[in-house]
């Protein structure tokens, strides 16, 4: 399969996931969001994390801001990712105060210290996944180049069932997260 095919079929994939998204019921985000977080906080890979390394949802995203409270809770560091240029900066984040509209409308951290937690639970976001873990990102290439460069993550997806894709096409420069987590299942 060649780039120009995939390309086009990641933009297929986009446009299926993105309509589906825009279908999908508001209080079954929130239901469903609430689900995939509560089997992530049962994971040894969130247990075991003295930093969190989140997104701020956007759009019908897996909603993220009860994951940065409850990690406060535990006593962990959260950072959030702001996009600068072609890459992205992870900031601590303390206080949801420290948010402003960024880059494509994303809540991003106005200010706040440079986080630099290297083994991290990070926590991923996507367009569409397959079982295999193969993800449909949104075509920055944001979160494959930040972790080609920071490789002592631990990775975690999360994402709604209605966004698996029977089969997501994967080029040699994306980067598969080690375990995904939908509100029915955990894949890894």
């Amino acid at each position: 399969m060649g780039n120009t095919e995939i390309t086009a079929i990641k933009k297929e994939i986009r446009k299926l996931i993105f309509q589906r998204r825009k279908d999908a019921d508001p209080e079954a985000i929130v239901r469903d969001s609430a689900a995939i977080m509560e089997q992530l906080y049962a994971t040894d890979a969130y247990k075991n994390a003295s930093c969190i390394y989140a997104y701020m949802d956007y759009n019908k995203e897996v909603m993220t801001r009860a994951l940065c409270e409850r990690a406060w809770a535990d006593g962990k560091t959260v950072a959030v990712p702001k996009v600068h240029g072609k890459d992205m900066i992870y900031y601590v984040l303390t206080t949801f105060d420290q948010l402003e509209d960024g880059y494509f409308h994303i809540p991003e951290p106005a200010y706040g210290e440079v986080a630099d937690c290297e083994d991290a639970l990070m926590i991923l976001p996507g367009v569409a996944f397959d079982r295999n873990r193969h993800r449909v990102g949104y075509g920055g290439g944001f979160y494959d180049r930040y972790l080609e460069k920071h490789t002592q993550h631990v990775t975690c997806a999360v994402a709604f069932e209605f966004q698996l894709v029977e089969e997501a096409p994967a080029e040699p420069t994306d980067i598969f997260p080690q375990m995904l987590i939908t509100e029915k299942q955990i894949y890894s």
